[in-house]
């Protein structure tokens, strides 16, 4: 069996609301951290986007007595995770839905990618990380799509420099979060794309929600009208190969008011945990509802008889199965959108915002179920050298 790879995105702003700090991530149960996000100026450098959050804020165990200049913040938290765990590799995640309109005039301009590529390697030497992921949601034309490719190549031809001018026996990682809608992925250049990336992250959810006329499934793995299969087999038939393929679960569902169920029309959204129409896993099922599962999509929501909202999760059913078919499957692992939506990592979140869709719900972690089905984690090791970041505490190691 191939070891696999388990990636959960780590969202900056989880240190406030939502009380997730790096502390708090099931470093045993994962490979791969994606930080999200970082944002681009219009000249096309990668920027970190919240300093206090990402460099500044001090955990326990962080001196104030030390040099202004060390870094601090979630990076140094997660790079001490690293030393811990050395099959643990970080990677900043760049752009997301929210500035991957930053990203359309980068793309297309030779003298943006350009400054994109430095800053971009600048970060990763800076903070202590393994690679970069690109998060650009979408390219929307055939030009946008052709300088994908080159920005990736340019990413890749960079990294490599950058091992080679460190002495470095080690390939910084290149991935990016693919879609799985067709008006999206059809778009793209895959094979040209796929010469420059470790592993292709499959947005494999967010199929239904508010912005449908039916209420559906949102990360069904089989059957009409998209799902996680289709847009798999769709990326292999293009020439990625199986073990470059990573599977998204999301660690919450998406809500339905005033409906029969999945296929049947609905009116309006529940208030969800942090955004209308979203609840974290963590906080399902809701009190009075009843989880449904149908085996031939692999999919699960849960529904209120009284209420009549529906919300379209996956539970560790469901979580179990996608894992045990990565496996048939011969992919790569499984994703996670995002890390704090989890159960059973609650130690630390006592301070966290109780209340309707907020309250913790016991149950299984779809992280730990996943992981357990797929098989056995790739251990290789994670790269801590970084004696060219700013940071004087990053280039003596933390030490």
């Amino acid at each position: 069996m191939t070891p696999k790879y388990n990636v959960g995105y780590f969202v900056n702003w989880g240190i406030y609301g939502r009380k997730y700090p790096p502390q708090s991530i099931p470093t045993q149960d994962l490979t791969h951290i994606l930080y999200a996000f970082a944002n681009i100026s219009a000249s096309g450098e990668v920027v970190i986007s919240d300093a206090w959050a990402d460099k500044d804020i001090h955990y326990p165990g962080d001196s104030w007595n030390e040099p202004a200049t060390n870094l601090y913040g979630n990076f140094k938290a997660i790079y001490l995770l690293k030393k811990q765990n050395r099959h643990l590799k970080v990677l900043i995640s760049i752009g997301g839905w929210t500035y991957s309109p930053s990203m359309h005039p980068v793309v297309v301009s030779p003298e943006k990618r350009a400054v994109f590529v430095q800053s971009a390697v600048r970060i990763l030497e800076d903070y202590g990380l393994d690679g970069l992921d690109v998060d650009y949601e979408y390219p929307g034309n055939d030009e946008q799509a052709r300088g994908y490719v080159s920005l990736l190549r340019e990413l890749r031809e960079a990294l490599d420099r950058h091992a080679a001018a460190k002495q470095a026996n080690y390939r910084f990682l290149l991935t990016i979060a693919a879609p799985c809608g067709p008006d999206h992925y059809k778009k793209l250049h895959v094979r040209e794309m796929d010469r420059s990336l470790d592993f292709w992250n499959l947005m494999s959810y967010d199929f239904s929600g508010s912005w449908d006329q039916i209420s559906n499934h949102q990360a069904n793995l089989f059957g009409p009208p998209i799902n996680a299969a289709d847009a798999t087999n769709w990326y292999i038939d293009q020439g990625v190969a199986r073990n470059k393929l990573v599977l998204g679960i999301p660690l919450y569902g998406r809500s339905f008011m005033q409906t029969q169920g999945p296929g049947s029309r609905f009116n309006g959204i529940g208030p969800g945990s942090w955004e209308k129409g979203s609840y974290d896993y963590r906080a399902l099922p809701l009190p009075g509802s009843y989880i449904l599962h149908d085996d031939n999509a692999g999919a699960s929501w849960s529904y209120d008889y009284q209420s009549h909202e529906m919300v379209s999760f996956d539970d560790a059913h469901v979580a179990r199965r996608k894992g045990e078919w990565i496996n048939q499957q011969g992919l790569a692992g499984a994703m996670y959108w995002e890390l704090s939506g989890d159960k059973g990592h609650e130690e630390g979140r006592e301070q966290m915002e109780k209340g309707p869709g907020k309250d913790y719900v016991p149950g299984a972690s779809i992280v730990t179920t996943v992981k357990d089905a797929m098989g056995g984690l790739d251990r290789s090791d994670n790269w801590l050298r970084y004696e060219g970041s700013q940071f004087p505490n990053m280039r003596a190691g933390m030490n």
